[in-house]
């Protein structure tokens, strides 16, 4: 129903519009009292089976919504009725931002895809933390970044200030230094000031009386390299983890007429080239640690190859907007029948 009716009346629209619109929508028929029950009873697969302990949290199950779509967690307990095993929100900053110029968001539905150049657009990470302090029960991953104008310099106070604020609202937390959309962001992925940063939040006061785990992403454009260097930064700061891969720059084999818009690039184009980072780490580490695999997930046999590669959980966020949240219902069905 929904890539048939829903789907094709949604993309008449504009993307940014149709995102606030949903967002809207959702929330507005999970005021009815019934149909939060009623989009689980659809959605959600119960079973023992596709519990996961991962970076000592429990996950009902391993399918998870990536960052970037609940970014102010406006909506993320609605969002968990979907089925998803837990939300990520963010990535949120110190200070609200309005993000870069509209219009930032475009579709490329001839490849299944999304170029986004939204630049880090949110409300601050203290209007986030008074809608968290109403969670009843929902697993958070809070991701974290620096504001546009603060220097990189000073960028590890920007990341402090999220990571203090949160830390008594989120399960996870993620380093984000991987989006193209901030001007010069990505240079702190470069080793030695991605050690100060992770070190930095890794031995922060409050992971002394009650640990977080942290985990970086990583962009897809890294080189084989830059992936050892990675390995050796995870295993030297001890964070808990890898998320791979965020959106990225290259625009190779693209069809669409939007496919010269700058920004990151998200959906099926990235499907091979994220796997390809799982399988990469995984392998180079001797599975030293946990990977969240993301990254054109359009199918639940996409879900399977990366968890294959090496990942522990997987996140969608362009498969969802293009398969619907049926998507969720069948990866973890067909993970069950793997299980059998």
């Amino acid at each position: 129903m929904y890539k048939l009716l829903i789907r094709p009346i949604l993309f008449w629209f504009d993307p940014e519009e149709v995102h606030y619109f949903s967002f809207s929508f959702i929330k507005f028929i999970s005021k009815i009292p019934f149909v939060p029950n009623l989009l689980k009873s659809i959605y959600e697969v119960k079973d023992s089976r596709l519990e996961r302990e991962v970076f000592g949290l429990k996950f009902k199950n391993p399918v998870g919504l990536a960052a970037g779509f609940d970014k102010d967690a406006k909506c993320y307990k609605e969002l968990s009725n979907f089925g998803f095993g837990f939300i990520e929100i963010g990535t949120l900053t110190p200070k609200a931002q309005d993000g870069n110029p509209k219009k930032r968001l475009f579709r490329l539905k001839e490849d299944s895809a999304i170029i986004n150049r939204m630049g880090f657009n949110n409300g601050g990470v203290e209007e986030a933390v008074i809608r968290l302090m109403q969670n009843n029960g929902v697993l958070i991953g809070g991701n974290i970044g620096k504001n546009k104008l603060t220097p990189n310099e000073e960028a590890v106070d920007d990341y402090v200030i999220c990571f203090e604020k949160l830390f008594d609202f989120v399960d996870y937390f993620v380093v984000n230094v991987s989006s193209p959309n901030t001007p010069n962001l990505r240079e702190l992925q470069e080793k030695e000031p991605l050690k100060k940063l992770l070190n930095t939040l890794e031995n922060n006061k409050l992971q002394t009386t009650n640990h977080k785990p942290i985990l970086l992403k990583i962009a897809p454009d890294l080189t084989d390299e830059q992936l050892l260097d990675i390995i050796a930064i995870v295993n030297e700061t001890k964070i808990a983890g890898v998320i791979a891969t965020n959106t990225t720059i290259s625009r190779e084999n693209l069809i669409s007429e939007n496919k010269t818009e700058t920004g990151g690039l998200s959906g099926k184009p990235l499907t091979h080239r994220s796997t390809e980072v799982i399988r990469f780490l995984s392998e180079k580490s001797n599975k030293a640690f946990p990977i969240i695999g993301v990254g054109g997930i359009h199918s639940a046999e996409d879900a399977l190859e990366k968890l294959d590669a090496g990942a522990s959980l997987v996140q969608l966020y362009t498969g969802f907007i293009y398969e619907g949240p049926n998507l969720v219902t069948e990866i973890n069905k067909a993970i069950l029948r793997k299980s059998l």
